[in-house]
C-alpha cells in the first residue's frame, strides 16, 4: 500500500487557482514586491481587482504585506509558496502512479482480449 500523501491546503490552491493571481505572484516575484497601484499598471485589471486579488494571496499566505503610505507594499512568502511547490509536486506524484495503475489494467485487457481474439479465430 502507498503512504497516504499529506493533505493538500485547498484554500491555497484555490488561491493560485486563478490566472490573475498567478500572474500578480510572479510579478511580484520579479520586481521583488509591490503594491496593488504599480502591479494594476501591469495587468488589464483595475487597482480596485488588484488589491483584492492580494487580499486573497494574504489570506492564503502566500503574500505579505506592510503599509507604506497611503498603499500597502506586497512580497511573495517564500516558505509558503515553496509549500505550495512541495504540494503540487506530492500531487503530480500521486496522479503518476494512478495513471500508471490505469496503464497497467489498460494493457492486461487489451492482452486479453487479443489473446480471445486469437482463440476465437482458430
Amino acid at each position: 500500500m502507498s503512504p497516504v500523501p499529506a493533505p493538500v491546503d485547498d484554500h491555497l490552491w484555490s488561491a493560485v487557482g486563478d490566472p490573475t493571481r498567478r500572474r500578480i505572484l510572479d510579478l511580484l516575484l520579479a520586481d521583488g514586491g509591490g503594491t496593488a497601484s504599480s502591479l494594476s499598471r501591469q495587468l488589464p485589471v483595475t487597482r480596485q481587482a488588484v488589491a483584492k486579488h492580494l487580499e486573497v494571496l494574504d489570506r492564503a499566505g502566500l503574500v505579505r504585506s506592510a503599509p507604506v503610505g497611503r498603499e500597502k507594499r506586497c512580497e511573495v512568502d517564500a516558505e509558503q509558496l515553496a509549500r505550495a511547490a512541495d504540494q503540487l509536486e506530492t500531487v503530480g506524484q500521486a496522479w503518476d502512479r494512478r495513471l500508471h495503475r490505469i496503464k497497467t489494467i489498460a494493457e492486461a485487457i487489451e492482452r486479453t482480449r487479443q489473446s480471445s481474439d486469437g482463440r476465437d479465430q482458430g
